[in-house]
């Protein structure tokens, strides 16, 4: 069996330190509500071409005590225009990120990427409590 030309490209994604996504304070905790935000421009590098990816986050979830703080949001999507990083990683690094940050009942995030070599990849993940 051959080895892999990715191998090792994505050991430290999971410790990648990305900027601090901030919340703030849920006003109706004791309400079940989804809050979509939509991040259409997002990019970030492919780990083996170097080329640039584009995407769509979709962020999907129910808040408990705190609420995702957009500004915060906005720099830590940036951070990830110089990182090479495939495309599952980014939506799991997402989500990780965010369940830590804000600790909702339910999140969902969904990376559509565009087609690159005529292949178009969606990647969802999804944390329940």
């Amino acid at each position: 069996m051959s080895r892999s030309s990715y191998e090792g490209l994505q050991g430290s994604i999971k410790r990648l330190k990305a900027p601090k996504i901030e919340v703030w304070k849920n006003q109706y905790p004791d309400r079940d509500y989804i809050i979509t935000i939509d991040v259409p421009e997002f990019t970030c590098i492919c780990p083996k071409t170097g080329l640039p990816d584009f995407a769509v986050i979709s962020i999907r979830y129910t808040p408990d005590e705190s609420c995702i703080e957009l500004k915060s949001l906005k720099y830590y999507e940036i951070f990830f225009r110089d990182v090479g990083i495939f495309h599952e990683n980014v939506v799991n690094k997402f989500l990780d990120d965010l369940v830590k940050a804000c600790k909702p009942r339910w999140m969902e995030v969904t990376g559509e990427f565009n087609a690159r070599g005529g292949i178009k990849t969606t990647v969802k993940a999804e944390y329940k409590r």
